[in-house]
């Protein structure tokens, strides 16, 4: 079974162009602008502000939440009319065709809320269908690898628990957007070409997302009329447009078709559900994630496998900081390929898996000396995505994420529908002994995940980072990034990363050995070969690291501090 990390087609694209680049021997500290304070890999300055803040992957969906606070909305509303947007300007990483996870922070409850809006595999899915047509594993695109999209039951469930807003004007301005066109801008319009390919192939997507039989191209102006009509339907008749009303039978019409296993009542019986997130502290910060079928407590058993080590000490990008916590993500990742899963089939120990004694006993197969070639999972005891954050006056934290999973999902959009559907089926294992075995009505292992940390019981920091396995390993580099070293939200995420593949798979994969890391140009020579020397071995994957975006509440100034990442068109606004 081939490994199969999330890279959407913009990433394979920049991944070819980092290597023509790196074969020049160009060198990205030489060339990047000289800024007149802080480190050189900072692209800019920390956005500040006092009423409201929203850092998304694309600026359009960036001014949409800051109309929305200014208009009247809070945070939750500016971020249901954000993603909406994102669905139309960014199609290749999420949409209504897809899943979602948020985690709230009410000003007043004083608490936060975490959403698990992830579909379920049709009820016809079975491990026995999948072996009796010959498949080892479940195909990685088309109609088999479709899960019940959950998004527009998560808008409906945030909007019904905090939002202020109706559905039409939540979803006015991504209506407009698709109707009346909007700019593509820089990376989008790379992704989308590298996938002119695979969309050129279905006809029902090719008559939508490629006008005149070709990707556009920057600059370029792209209606979407389908998703348009989508859209309308859910503003007027809300989430019921989408699970029992037209949207619903189109697209298990299309899936009768083209041998898809949907059913009217996978989609009629769908829900979503409210979950208590987890923790642990690191350094006095309380770290929040969401527990499995998320991939989120990943995180967690890092930083506490992390936590005994000097990294301030080591410094930011050294031989030794990196060694370290590249040992972690090996760890924590080979429990998360035996254990993750949907608790509602499985029984998954998170407390077990997220504790300190758990950790403690973890850490004896870290060796700060050399790279463990042949990781394996622990013994608990009793046992392409889009991310976004905003925070409104009150200081009401949204951290959410939205996922097509790879480039444009399955490739397919239903009918005309405007849309494509997600390929999170694909990540179900078909060993029936596996706990994130195919099962219906079962949610399958998940890579996205929203993050939150809190200090004293009150909000600290909203944030995410996008790109599949890269996402735990890359909250766990940004948080050392602000905790160990310092950083401001925007330097945390401009800092070089590292990303190790090869580990255990939930898919039933197992560890390809000690696996590789890539690390990206901002990395001296010095601290690669240092690595090398420990046995990691190191191979090129630019364009695979991720994308973050951040927003810090400093509650004592009565502030919020904001960050986008340079590696994808987005932008942190605030007013």
């Amino acid at each position: 079974m081939a490994h199969r990390p999330e890279m959407s087609p913009c990433a394979f694209l920049i991944a070819v162009a980092g290597l023509m680049w790196l074969g020049l021997g160009v060198d990205r500290r030489a060339v990047a602008g000289d800024r007149p304070s802080g480190p050189l890999h900072k692209t800019r300055s920390a956005v500040i502000a006092r009423h409201g803040m929203a850092a998304t992957s694309q600026p359009l969906a960036t001014a949409t939440a800051i109309r929305m606070l200014q208009q009247g909305g809070n945070a939750v509303d500016a971020a249901i009319a954000a993603n909406a947007v994102l669905g139309v300007a960014e199609p290749m990483s999420c949409g209504i065709g897809g899943d979602l996870f948020a985690i709230v922070w009410d000003a007043k409850t004083k608490r936060l809320y975490g959403l698990n809006a992830s579909g379920r595999a049709p009820s016809a899915a079975t491990i026995d269908f999948f072996k009796a047509k010959g498949f080892k594993e479940i195909p990685t695109f088309g109609p088999l690898s479709w899960s019940i999209p959950g998004c527009v039951d998560g808008w409906d469930q945030l909007r019904n628990r905090f939002g202020t807003k109706p559905w039409p004007e939540l979803l006015a301005p991504a209506i407009d957007y698709a109707e009346m066109g909007f700019p593509v801008s820089e990376i989008i319009a790379a992704g989308w070409k590298a996938a002119e390919p695979s969309l050129t192939a279905i006809p029902t997507s090719a008559a939508c997302y490629l006008p005149g039989g070709h990707a556009p191209t920057t600059g370029d102006v792209f209606r979407n009329p389908g998703l348009a009509r989508s859209l309308r339907m859910i503003a007027q008749d809300g989430r019921d447009a989408f699970y029992r009303g037209p949207i619903a039978e189109a697209i298990v019409q299309y899936s009768k078709s083209t041998g898809g296993l949907f059913s009217l009542s996978d989609f009629a019986e769908h829900t979503s559900n409210y979950i208590d997130p987890v923790s642990t502290n690191y350094r006095g910060y309380d770290v929040w994630e969401l527990p499995p079928n998320t991939q989120g407590i990943a995180v967690l058993q890092m930083l506490n496998l992390l936590e005994p080590f000097d990294l301030k000490k080591m410094g930011p990008q050294s031989a030794e900081a990196l060694h370290v916590m590249i040992e972690a993500k090996k760890l924590a990742y080979e429990d998360r390929g035996k254990y993750y899963a949907d608790p509602d089939f499985a029984k998954v120990p998170v407390a077990a898996l997220i504790s300190k004694p758990y950790a403690a006993k973890r850490r004896s197969a870290l060796r700060v000396d050399r790279a463990n070639q042949h990781p394996a999972p622990g013994e608990p005891e009793h046992a392409d995505t889009i991310y976004l954050t905003v925070v409104d006056r009150d200081f009401n934290c949204v951290s959410l994420i939205q996922s097509n999973f790879h480039g444009f999902g399955s490739f397919h959009v239903p009918g005309d529908l405007g849309f494509v559907l997600q390929n999170r089926g694909c990540l179900f294992a078909l060993d029936p002994n596996h706990r994130n075995r195919l099962e219906p009505r079962k949610r399958p292992f998940h890579t996205i995940i929203p993050g939150f940390i809190t200090r004293d019981g009150r909000p600290w920091l909203s944030f995410g980072l996008m790109g599949g396995d890269m996402q735990a390993q890359g909250h766990a580099q940004v948080i050392s990034n602000l905790i160990d070293f310092g950083m401001d939200v925007q330097e945390a995420g401009d800092a070089p990363r590292f990303r190790h593949f090869g580990s255990s798979e939930p898919t039933g994969q197992p560890a390809m050995g000690g696996g590789s890391v890539a690390l990206e140009s901002g990395i001296a020579p010095e601290v690669r070969r240092a690595l090398a020397a420990k046995g990691h071995q190191l191979v090129d994957a630019p364009g695979t690291f991720g994308g973050y975006q951040a927003i810090r509440i400093d509650l004592e100034h009565g502030v919020l501090v904001g960050g986008s990442d340079p590696r994808k068109d987005g932008a942190a606004m605030g007013y």
